[in-house]
């Protein structure tokens, strides 16, 4: 079983929450995915409607049997969730953090002691 991901954009308006949802719909009965990963990461300004999209989102996965998860769900649209209830309904896939550039550190005896 694996994965769908379907990235979202825009601003989402009113008029998009159907198309999204027949598109998911679409995308689901020719998978044997278990989950969809939502990529919000470009989502500009979310709000309420983001909101009801995602949850219309996540409603049309689990009739389908599926479930849906957020990546790269920037703080506004966190406390949006928070604010709403919805964290629980709506996950958001944990963001791995990586330094670039760092290396393993020399290991040094300790000061003032010796061999």
């Amino acid at each position: 079983m694996g994965t769908i991901v379907l990235a979202l954009d825009g601003p989402i308006t009113a008029a998009h929450v159907p198309w999204l949802c027949e598109r998911l719909g679409v995308l689901l009965r020719g998978s044997d995915a278990e989950t969809v990963t939502l990529d919000v990461g470009t989502l500009v300004a979310p709000d309420v409607l983001t909101l009801e999209a995602l949850a219309r989102l996540q409603l049309t996965a689990r009739r389908m049997g599926r479930r849906i998860r957020l990546r790269h769900a920037g703080d506004e649209l966190r406390c949006l969730l928070a604010a709403s209830g919805l964290a629980e309904v709506l996950p958001v896939c944990p963001v791995l953090r990586v330094e670039p550039g760092r290396q393993a550190e020399q290991r040094e005896e300790p000061g003032g002691v010796e061999e």
